[in-house]
């Protein structure tokens, strides 16, 4: 084992509950949208490049303050930062529920992605407090089942919903479930504010930081357009500005020795952001495949693109619980493996593939991620000393949804060059193919890259070393 095994509080099982449950909501919400795309661009007059950004606002609100709740919620509190998200999340539900246009819509998507990254960078860390070293890769395993468990509903439960109750009954349901997972946490979560509380928390650093990434992330969700290399440069600068600021604060944002003395976090940390990049896009592409292409309604396109996320659910657990007792550099790195195949397999579909062939993709695609994301989870939390786990925590949700972003971003330009910013009408079915097949190469391409990135990590367990205070300084 990597140390001692910590003492289980006994409010253990109810944090797993409570986390578990918020972890289901914000995937379940993002699939189930992914399914009502269409007949949201159909009531509010989008076409494909602004339909993207429904799920867009949510990710990129939600990317720029992620480190900050992390690092805020390792001074003040993760319980506190924990209900101070859930009760945006659930303001942003609403909001959304009550749209009349597609400008509300994106701005009542933005304001949950604020609450959703108070969730992201404290759920984990919160969860990773709870449980003992031996049983961390379990929690966290069922924790990651709980995540692909909202990806498998959401398609089946919001094609259900948008089909007979229409696309904003997802909303309304979505707000009843999160209200239950704020009753749980005012009950039963306790405080955790550990021994770093009265340090200041930098305002300054997560203004810059904050900036740099949405600077960053809305350029690159601009590409090709003139304008996107102007908003990439000013990211770039303000990320050199933030670099230079906070090796210069007495209370950093974000304390580079985290990633210069741990080669382990640090890896890990960019196998997640690639994966991500090469797979969040596929739910996206599939589901606008199967219901213009095949020509199934919101129900049947759910149905089938049930298949990944349910083998995720089925098997992030048993994962989980393997990487305790094997390294999880070997277990992620043939899970990225699994996965670049299950892409390229999608990679060839056309105008008459068959279902059955695309399921066996899904499926392929969905084994994979589960060999890779709960080791590469169990592996990030357990490099970094408990004080940390706020940071850790919030910095793998920031390589999570810059790699979402990223994955987007690939589908945009490959879109905005071969079809361009048109509904997409049977006119255009060839080309829409022909775009999807060029975003899966590229996707399957990037799993292929983060293969590198996860056996470069090295071993996570003969080392033991964590992100502590005393290495923060080497």
């Amino acid at each position: 084992m990597y140390t001692q095994p910590e003492k289980i509080n006994t409010s253990a099982n109810i944090v797993l509950l409570v986390t578990t449950v918020a972890s289901f909501l914000i995937p379940f919400m993002a699939s189930a949208v992914n399914i009502a795309l269409p007949r949201i661009g159909e009531e509010f007059e989008m076409n494909v490049i602004t339909l993207g950004w429904v799920n867009t606002a949510y990710t990129l609100a939600s990317a720029a303050l992620l480190i900050p709740f992390g690092r805020l919620a390792d001074i003040r509190g993760r319980k506190q930062i924990f209900l101070i998200g859930i009760i945006i999340f659930l303001a942003g539900s609403i909001l959304s529920a009550v749209s009349n246009s597609g400008v509300m819509l994106l701005i009542s998507r933005a304001i949950q992605g604020v609450g959703g990254s108070a969730i992201f960078a404290t759920s984990v860390a919160i969860l990773t407090s709870a449980f003992p070293l031996e049983e961390r890769g379990k929690a966290l395993g069922i924790n990651t089942a709980s995540v692909y468990l909202g990806l498998s509903l959401g398609p089946v439960l919001g094609g259900l919903m948008t089909q007979y109750s229409g696309w904003k009954s997802i909303f309304l349901i979505n707000s009843v479930l999160t209200l239950l997972v704020m009753i749980g946490a005012f009950w039963k979560f306790r405080e955790e504010t550990e021994e770093k509380r009265f340090e200041k928390f930098d305002i300054p650093g997560s203004i810059i930081y904050s900036l740099a990434l949405v600077l960053t992330m809305f350029g690159v969700s601009e590409l090709p357009e003139i304008t996107a290399y102007l908003y990439i440069g000013g990211g770039v600068l303000t990320t050199v500005s933030f670099f230079w600021w906070e090796s210069h604060s007495e209370n950093p944002l974000i304390n580079m020795g985290m990633f210069r003395n741990n080669r382990g976090y640090t890896f890990s940390n960019l196998a997640a952001l690639v994966n991500y990049s090469g797979t969040w896009a596929i739910s996206f592409l599939m589901s606008l495949y199967l219901q213009y292409i095949k020509e199934f309604d919101p129900e049947m396109a759910g149905i089938i693109l049930i298949t990944s996320p349910a083998v995720q659910a089925i098997f992030s657990p048993v994962f989980g619980r393997l990487s305790d007792r094997v390294e999880p550099r070997i277990l992620a790195s043939i899970g990225m493996a699994v996965t670049a195949a299950g892409i390229g397999l999608l990679a060839f579909i056309t105008r008459d593939t068959s279902i059955p062939y695309i399921i066996i993709s899904l499926v392929i695609v969905g084994f994979g991620f589960a060999l890779f994301s709960s080791p590469n989870t169990n592996a990030i939390m357990s490099s970094a000393d408990r004080q940390f786990y706020g940071v850790a925590s919030a910095t793998l949700a920031t390589s999570r949804q810059l790699g979402m972003m990223v994955s987007m971003a690939i589908v945009w330009v490959v879109f905005a060059v071969v079809i361009g910013r048109v509904e997409i009408t049977p006119e255009y079915h060839d080309a829409f193919i022909r775009s999807t097949r060029i975003a899966l190469m590229i996707s399957a391409l990037l799993c292929a890259t983060a293969i590198l990135f996860s056996l470069a990590r090295g071993n996570i367990r003969p080392d033991s070393r964590k992100i502590t205070t005393n290495n923060l300084k080497d």
